[in-house]
């Protein structure tokens, strides 16, 4: 089932037969598309257009790797949505060693349960676990709400994923809130990288990301990681 497309077609008010009239296809046809079968390009195209969405979030599977030879470059995706939910999985799952996560929320994150549950185990298991949330009473926390619009919407959303992570605690792992300016929000797992841009006047939600692995020689993935670093040092321990 195409979740994604189900939900696009009932935001924008489209049955299947008004759908197969715009595009000249049975609608049993269009049917099957939400069902799960991918479309013809051409059909994507139309399709997306029809709609108002980017083909990648509809189909994002088809979102073609980036990675060259001895790059630290594994994909690009236009948004945090086109992110395949088995690439979250498979970075947090595979860590053997470490995971951090520095984000201002990351509700999306924390909602999800079984994510959830392979950062638990993990961190039972003695991987290292360190979450980064922002400080929800912080001015910067504040400045970024009214950025993008949501005003207090933010601090709100830190709060929650603050009572939604603090059962990984006993598991092992630390959570710590900062108050730094974040140009992108980092998840990574033992050299490997989901980092999501963070862009003026858009959520995270709606800005690119980068899949990163890292590689000897290589500086990119050093950079972000040594970002990571420097925010942990400067953040608080969450109160118990």
């Amino acid at each position: 089932m195409n979740d994604t497309l189900r939900r696009a077609l009932a935001d924008a008010r489209l049955d299947e037969r008004a759908v197969a009239s715009s595009l000249q296809v049975d609608p049993k046809t269009v049917l099957r598309w939400i069902s799960g079968r991918t479309p013809m390009r051409r059909h994507r195209w139309m399709l997306a257009d029809l709609i108002g969405r980017h083909e990648n979030e509809l189909w994002p599977h088809l979102v073609k790797p980036a990675m060259q030879p001895g790059s630290e470059i594994v994909a690009t995706y236009p948004h945090r949505g086109a992110v395949p939910r088995e690439v979250w999985r498979g970075l947090l799952a595979g860590a053997e060693r470490e995971i951090g996560i520095l984000v201002y929320a990351g509700l999306f994150l924390a909602e999800d349960i079984e994510l959830v549950r392979v950062l638990s185990t993990k961190a039972r298991a003695g991987v290292s676990l360190r979450l980064l949330l922002g400080d929800p009473d912080s001015p910067i926390v504040a400045s970024r709400g009214t950025e993008e619009g949501i005003g207090d919407a933010l601090a709100a959303k830190i709060r929650n994923v603050i009572v939604l992570c603090r059962p990984l605690l006993p598991d092992g792992a630390q959570i710590r809130l900062h108050d730094s300016i974040l140009y992108n929000s980092i998840y990574h797992a033992d050299g490997e990288l989901l980092v999501n841009a963070h862009v003026y006047g858009a959520a995270a939600a709606h800005a690119p990301v980068l899949h990163l692995r890292q590689r000897d020689p290589g500086d990119l993935v050093t950079t972000y990681l040594d970002s990571f670093e420097r925010v942990w040092s400067g953040a608080t321990p969450l109160p118990g």
